[in-house]
């Protein structure tokens, strides 16, 4: 016997889905930092046993779109609710419970089992938490309740073996010895996407896109060239900051992750480049790969 199924994860920004994801499937694929809107594509993580395999995919935090490029992001979460064998909902101790009803509203009419992730249970106490898990029965009264804490990995054993017992019996989806459905450059960019989450301030790390231009893998070295796509003139200045000073840093950081990431010497190359509005111009969302076919 044979089981595999499609685990996705959904909820709002900042609850926790990525931390969440990256220690289901054993590796780091999802980015994660404190912003908000820090993932921005639906992420595959594939975990392998003998006779098992899971699927598991990460999803942008679900918002109310400001912009096409947060219409695109929802539309990764929606697809998420379509195609899951089993629905992770994750929400935290201290969100607002009614944030985005609309998605709770699809997320209730499921047929497949959702577990709903109470996360990060270190902020409250023994009665605040029992408030939230009965307020969380009223919305979704067939949703199972699992409190956890991602960061101190508490209960996530639990809530693996309850993965393990709901996904279907089936043959694998993808190669056995697969890790993820992303090629090699998308990590590579998402390594930099987050060091520039975490350098630079306000509104700069949301008008940045990051595209891989050459991704030369030989014996000893990857080669890279990395192209950081802004939107106006004086974003391109605040990249490369003043003699080049912050770009360098940047490229350092990144460097040194993605080196960890392929166990390889890399050779990083960082360019930048203005694309005005880029956030709403469907021909460059569609080769950024934002848009779901």
């Amino acid at each position: 016997m044979h089981k595999s199924g499609f685990v996705n994860i959904v909820g709002n920004p900042n609850v926790g889905k990525s931390t969440l994801m990256n220690l289901l499937v054993g590796e780091k694929l999802s980015i994660i930092t404190s912003k908000a809107q820090t993932t921005r594509h639906r992420i595959m993580g594939i975990v392998n046993t003998d006779d098992m395999q899971i699927v598991y995919s990460d999803t942008p935090g679900v918002l109310r779109p400001n912009y096409k490029l947060q219409e695109n992001m929802l539309s990764f979460s929606e697809s998420a609710l379509g195609d899951a064998d089993v629905l992770i909902y994750v929400t935290d101790v201290v969100e607002k419970i009614d944030k985005n009803d609309f998605f709770l509203d699809k997320v209730e009419k499921l047929e497949s089992p959702v577990l709903l992730v109470i996360n990060k249970i270190d902020l409250t106490n023994q009665k605040g938490l029992e408030q939230k898990v009965a307020e969380w029965q009223g919305i979704l009264p067939k949703a199972e309740i699992i409190p956890l804490s991602a960061t101190n990995k508490f209960n996530i054993d639990y809530l693996k073996k309850r993965i393990e017992d709901l996904i279907p019996e089936a043959p694998p989806y993808f190669e056995k010895d697969a890790m993820t459905d992303r090629p090699a450059r998308f990590f590579v960019t998402e390594i930099i996407r987050e060091k520039i989450l975490l350098y630079y301030q306000k509104e700069i790390p949301y008008s940045v896109e990051v595209v891989v231009e050459l991704f030369e893998d030989s014996k000893d070295l990857i080669h890279i060239k990395a192209l950081i796509i802004v939107e106006r003139d004086s974003q391109k200045g605040i990249i490369i900051g003043d003699q080049g000073k912050a770009i360098k840093k940047v490229g350092s950081m990144a460097r040194k992750d993605i080196e960890r990431f392929f166990d390889k010497k890399v050779f990083l190359e960082m360019f930048v480049k203005v694309e005005k509005d880029w956030r709403n111009r469907d021909n460059l969302l569609k080769s950024f790969g934002y848009k779901l076919e």
